[in-house]
């Protein structure tokens, strides 16, 4: 049975964007995204906050890091992917994360907060064999 691998998150940096280059110059940024969600348990009103790793690749991540700052909005689509590796000591670790194969940003807020101006809709989809 074939799967199926797709996130859409819409959120706020919890962070300013790392922007890096691989070795073969391919620009990487790494995102931290806080998606919260809003219920009621009872009477109580409760907010329960997530937090995700973005990694965004090509054009589309000096974008990112041109114009997004902590607290910017933006909606990710892309999709789950799972990082392994050891550690010096011979620890293994795993992670997952978000690949994102668009990235649009969000209205700035009223109040000043969000991040510089920016184009509305950055979806310069890149997708690399293999990334560091």
């Amino acid at each position: 049975m074939a799967g199926f691998n797709k996130v859409i998150l819409i959120g706020n940096l919890t962070r300013n964007p790392e922007l890096r280059y691989t070795p073969n110059g391919t620009p990487v940024a790494s995102l931290g995204l806080a998606v919260s969600r809003r219920y009621k348990q009872g009477e109580e009103l409760k907010e329960e906050v997530c937090f995700v790793d973005i990694v965004v690749f090509g054009k589309q991540a000096e974008h990112c890091g041109q114009y997004l700052s902590k607290g910017s909005g933006v909606i990710v689509d892309g999709r789950l992917q799972q990082r392994r590796w050891e550690t010096e000591d011979g620890q293994k670790r795993s992670k997952h994360e978000v690949v994102a194969q668009t990235v649009t940003f969000m209205p700035k807020r009223q109040d000043g907060g969000g991040g510089a101006e920016a184009p509305a809709h950055d979806d310069v989809g890149y997708e690399p064999e293999e990334h560091v």
